[in-house]
């Protein structure tokens, strides 16, 4: 490729007042509005001070920044281009959208939560967001530290974060995530929490997971449904809250000296060798490995506390632990991987299921990789509240995703926006009502955008006679 104009023949000019950047947000928000996102709004948040006025303009102003890209309060000026006025009402400008969120307390955010949940709910019953979730879903839960610089971060603490596959701890604020997927969709939120820097992983899992059940089964996750979780919630609360639910688990236990007598006491006969398709990565050995071996035991936790015991299956993998090249091995040494589980599938099936608990990873990925990349406020309420219309602006974004195409369905968030939302478009009208979107000819995406945009633009359907 090459330029084919001088630099001296080249100029440019921000003077068009029908051009827009991110055509693919219409349809996106017009999928919010026929979910009644402003309407949930109206109806759960009071935010009673004055800057807490037109809650029902300002979240969905906050959300549609957010899914063009915008991963801070001044960036929500990107709402404010060209058309867009043309396209958009009741648009605010940054300044007063984050007057608003530092007018949140923790009951507002609490009520925000309401109305992420039950827009989930909403866009379930619109879109293919989770289809085939009647027969098999997984509801991830994990946490993260957020890294913020600023000593005046209300609520911020040093916590434990992995960069580069080591533990180090860094001053941040730790959101907790729940995620629901089925085998052909990709995962959506079914619940944001966040709370200080300090706090433990596993602080008010009992109560998130039980919240994060209840607005899966309400999306359309009634058939099978297993909660996986990662070491640091190992412990009697989360897993009472599955059973009490219905619901299966999966949760990576910590080798305390219990767990590692019972490792030890698995016969040597019955490890059952397994190859991995694909290899996977040991961060503590810091290698790739294809093969392993797996055995299975019944083991009853939490017996220090009888409310919380429970019998259950504990799947153990372990990996042959290499001695250095100058030294030799007198005797084999082990790597052991422990799984606490009621999972129904079988032993190699329930292990492999488990591992893919690393999903949740990707969506915190692609959160960072959005409107997470900052938690822009001093205030913690404001924080909190601009992570719930992350996990709002994300499930938005996977809905509209799965009516374009398959492939959109899964693909990564920046995907999504790249190809699908921050679209040029002119703006023409055709009378006094009527306005077309003129997108670029030869749009290596164009079938995928008018899949979602002809899904949201249907008429109603005639009533009967």
């Amino acid at each position: 490729m090459r330029l084919l104009h001088s630099a001296a023949a080249t100029s440019a000019q921000f003077d068009d007042p029908n051009l827009v950047s991110c055509a693919g947000l219409e349809p996106v928000m017009r999928l919010a509005q026929d979910c009644d996102l402003a309407g949930l709004v109206a109806e759960h948040v009071r935010v009673t001070v004055a800057v807490g006025a037109n809650a029902h303009l300002k979240v969905p102003g906050i959300v549609a920044g957010m899914i063009t890209g915008a991963d801070s309060i001044d960036d929500l000026d990107v709402l404010r281009h060209g058309g867009m006025a043309q396209l958009f009402g009741g648009v605010r400008a940054p300044s007063t959208l984050g007057s608003f969120l530092r007018g949140f307390d923790w009951g507002n955010v609490r009520q925000l939560e309401v109305v992420s949940r039950r827009l989930l709910v909403s866009l379930a019953a619109a879109t293919p967001v989770l289809a085939d979730a009647g027969v098999l879903a997984h509801l991830d839960i994990d946490s993260a530290q957020r890294r913020v610089y600023g000593h005046a971060k209300q609520g911020a603490g040093f916590g434990a974060a992995k960069v580069g596959g080591y533990t180090l701890r860094l001053r941040g604020l730790n959101p907790l995530l729940a995620a629901v997927s089925t085998p052909t969709c990709a995962p959506v939120l079914v619940g944001t929490r966040l709370r200080g820097g300090t706090a433990n992983s596993a602080r008010g899992a009992e109560s998130f997971t039980a919240e994060a059940i209840t607005t899966a089964r309400a999306a359309g996750a009634t058939g099978l449904l297993i909660a996986r979780m990662d070491s640091a919630f190992y412990g009697g609360a989360p897993i009472a809250a599955c059973r009490r639910a219905g619901v299966r688990f999966s949760v990576t236990a910590r080798t305390d000296p219990k767990i590692a007598r019972a490792i030890a006491g698995i016969p040597e006969d019955a490890w059952t060798p397994i190859k991995y398709p694909n290899a996977i990565f040991d961060e503590d050995e810091q290698r790739w490995i294809s093969d392993a071996q797996v055995a299975e035991i019944a083991y009853t936790a939490f017996t220090s506390k009888p409310k919380h015991a429970v019998t259950a299956r504990l799947i153990v993998r372990r990996v042959r632990r290499l001695a250095p090249p100058a030294q030799g091995e007198l005797l084999p040494a082990w790597r052991h991987h422990a799984i606490f589980t009621d999972s129904p599938l079988l032993m190699l099936a329930a292990e492999a299921d488990h591992r893919d608990h690393a999903i949740i990873e990707q969506v915190i990925a692609e959160l960072i990789d959005g409107p997470l990349a900052h938690l822009p406020s001093g205030d913690f309420a404001a924080n909190a509240a601009w992570l719930t219309c992350a996990g709002i602006a994300h499930n938005l974004l996977r809905a509209a995703a799965t009516l374009a195409s398959r492939r959109h369905g899964k693909a990564r968030a920046a995907t999504v926006r790249r190809e699908l939302i921050n679209v040029g478009a002119r703006l023409a009208h055709r009378g006094r009502d009527r306005v077309i979107l003129h997108l670029p000819q030869n749009w290596p995406w164009r079938d995928a955008f008018e899949g979602v945009f002809d899904a949201t633009h249907r008429a109603p359907p005639a009533r009967a006679a």
